[in-house]
């Protein structure tokens, strides 16, 4: 290590115990810090670790929590970015916070921002690429499904040697030819190999990378997910290694399925997380896990920071759900509607550049899906609390019945009054860092992650 580098260890290290043992937190500054005194940090925090980065629209942080509880199992410490602080300066705030590593694999799983792939690459070089799905996402930031694949993939053209482990029923990642190593997985629920089906005509990614004509389906899971296949070049799904071959419960606290001949049990909704799970389930594979341990990691794996964390308070059962863009949102009322009990629902939009400046995304997501009936109680917060009633309102929610309440102070004191049990706070990121913060304030939740 440089004396630059070794400086700029140093100071980052410093303001990383300053912030969390005096002022509870800071997650990205030490990271910052470090940087400014020497930019390419990262390279020399990163020697002699097998790096694994997780990138992707949606379920990232769920996957790598899911990846490094698996690998926990059989190598013991694994250095990762808890926090969802996925961008350069949040992974060399992750390496600064990390002791030694006495492990005798030294690994590293570390979420991704999609455009910061490139950077972070050129600095580590992984050893693996774990690709979850792309979706249209936060359009100022990252443009069509196109251009972010394209981010990603600049970055994975830098280390061809790594493997990639990526989503086959996601059409995009198998459509660019690359040099590396490649595992797919998917879901193989046992459709007829003669079945013809098509996506919903507002479904984005659904043309043929090849062709542009529209893709078919023998099994469409959701979304541009599934066994598709285009009946014009003969483009399709690539061969899988691992697969979900059942669901067999699904609530939006718990899920079981199988994968081969084993079943698999996690402590969390929605179809998605099945799909985050058997991406866990990949690498683990890969990196000489045995089905039995990765089974026993996903019975003891815990709610995650934002992602359905659980929070008990005043009596509720309190949901905390992450929302950003249209597929995700729609796959958490798809979960929603497999509660059987009645259940009260919050929802906080804000706008900022870290959740996306337009706010136009929450009019692709099935709101009408949900049961008015079911839902007793409805409480609208977040900066863009306006465009929020007016959508619920359209979808048959009556606007007279709702509570708003933009303030996070007053807003947790209805939280406490609300009539049912069960909530749900469906949230975007930003809103949700500052109810946590005052969550933690109140002493509701624990600072920091």
């Amino acid at each position: 290590m440089s004396f630059k580098s070794g400086f700029a260890t140093s100071l980052g290290k410093s303001s990383y115990w300053f912030l969390h043992n005096v002022l509870k937190g800071g997650t990205s500054f030490p990271g910052k810090m470090a940087m400014k005194v020497d930019p390419d940090v990262l390279k020399s925090l990163s020697r002699g670790y097998e790096t694994i980065i997780v990138t992707g629209t949606n379920g990232k942080t769920m996957t790598t929590a899911l990846i490094v509880n698996a690998l926990k199992q059989k190598y013991g410490d694994v250095l990762t970015n808890p926090s969802g602080s996925n961008m350069q300066q949040g992974i060399v705030t992750a390496f600064l916070a990390h002791g030694k590593n006495r492990a005798k694999r030294k690994i590293a799983v570390l979420e991704v921002d999609e455009a910061n792939v490139k950077m972070v690459t050129q600095l580590l070089h992984p050893k693996a690429f774990v690709l979850t799905n792309i979706f249209r996402d936060q359009m100022d930031r990252y443009g069509e499904i196109y251009t972010t694949y394209e981010k990603i993939v600049d970055g994975i053209k830098l280390q061809p040697d790594a493997t990639i482990i990526a989503n086959g029923d996601a059409s995009i990642f198998s459509s660019v030819d690359l040099p590396n190593p490649k595992v797919f997985f998917g879901f193989d629920l046992g459709a007829k190999p003669e079945n013809d089906l098509k996506a919903p005509v507002n479904t984005d990614g659904v043309l043929c990378p090849k062709c542009d004509h529209v893709l078919h389906y023998h099994e469409r899971i959701y979304a541009n997910l599934g066994n598709f296949f285009c009946p014009n070049c003969g483009y399709h799904r690539p061969k899988l290694t691992y697969t979900v071959n059942s669901i067999d419960k699904q609530t939006p606290n718990e899920i079981a399925f199988h994968m081969g001949t084993k079943g698999y049990h996690i402590n969390i909704g929605g179809t998605y997380n099945i799909y985050n799970a058997l991406a866990a389930y990949a690498v683990a594979r890969e990196f000489g896990l045995s089905d039995d341990e990765v089974a026993a990691a996903f019975k003891a794996n815990k709610r995650v920071f934002g992602r359905q964390e659980l929070i008990n308070y005043r009596g509720k059962e309190i949901d905390l759900i992450l929302v950003k863009n249209p597929v995700g949102l729609d796959e958490v009322l798809h979960m929603l509607n497999t509660e059987q009990d009645d259940f009260s629902l919050v929802t906080l939009l804000n706008a900022n550049h870290a959740d996306g400046i337009d706010t136009s995304w929450i009019w692709d997501a099935d709101y009408e899906s949900l049961n008015p009936q079911q839902i007793k109680k409805v409480l609208v917060g977040g900066q863009r609390w306006h465009d929020m009633a007016f959508r619920l309102e359209i979808a048959g929610f009556d606007n007279g019945a709702m509570l708003i309440n933009p303030d996070y102070d007053s807003l947790i004191e209805e939280i406490g009054k609300l009539p049912t049990k069960k909530v749900y706070i469906l949230s975007t990121y930003t809103a949700m860092l500052a109810l946590r913060k005052k969550m933690a304030e109140k002493k509701i939740i624990k600072a920091g992650m």
